[in-house]
């Protein structure tokens, strides 16, 4: 048994029947979270039910990003909570080379992708300073995006030791739900 097992927080954020006494609001652990674009992309979201958003020679989809010269693919980037056996994963882009763009495209559909090196290409929510940094990444199976290993920096560690829960919940807030006060409302 963990100390994380014993946090109150930790087990309404894993029931599905607690309500929150806020707004009657529930969860069922660990979220990911996405991000639709890189940071540089100026053209706005992609609207519903578009697969491929146009401007000019820039085009964006779920998975694959062209702005000028510069190339994008979507990753995943896993955390572990420290405490338990679980993952929390964002699905942030990677720039990487035009060239390396196009072997992971020839690539893709094989299952032979190659181990590419890339650029974080958003700011992640309660990670600001993390902003470029660099990433291996490494193969994927057919129709799945690259896994991404933090090369440097706290980040890295992160991947390597784990965030708290506290982290967790920050990382939450920061990107815009703050779930702190529904798991400690009484």
């Amino acid at each position: 048994m963990s100390l994380l097992s014993l946090d109150a927080r930790w087990q309404r954020f894993n029931d599905p029947d607690f309500r929150s006494p806020i707004d009657g609001r529930s969860f069922s652990g660990i979220y990911d979270l996405g991000f639709d674009a890189p940071d540089d992309w100026p053209h706005g979201p992609r609207p519903e039910g578009t697969e491929v958003l146009e401007r000019g020679e820039d085009r964006l989809s779920a998975e694959l990003c062209r702005l000028g010269e510069a190339r994008f693919l979507r990753i995943v980037l896993a955390l572990p909570l420290r405490g338990t056996d679980e993952l929390f994963f964002m699905a942030p882009w990677a720039q990487v080379s035009p060239a390396d763009f196009y072997r992971w495209l020839d690539a893709a559909g094989s299952g032979e992708t190659p181990e590419l090196e890339g650029l974080l290409a958003n700011a992640l929510p309660g990670f600001e300073e993390e902003e470029a940094a660099p990433l291996t990444l490494l193969p994927a199976a057919p129709q799945e995006r690259p896994r991404a290993q933090v090369q440097t920096g706290p980040l890295a560690e992160l991947q390597a030791e784990g965030l708290s829960f506290d982290h967790l919940l920050d990382v939450y807030a920061a990107a815009g739900d703050d779930i702190r006060p529904h798991l400690t409302a009484r």
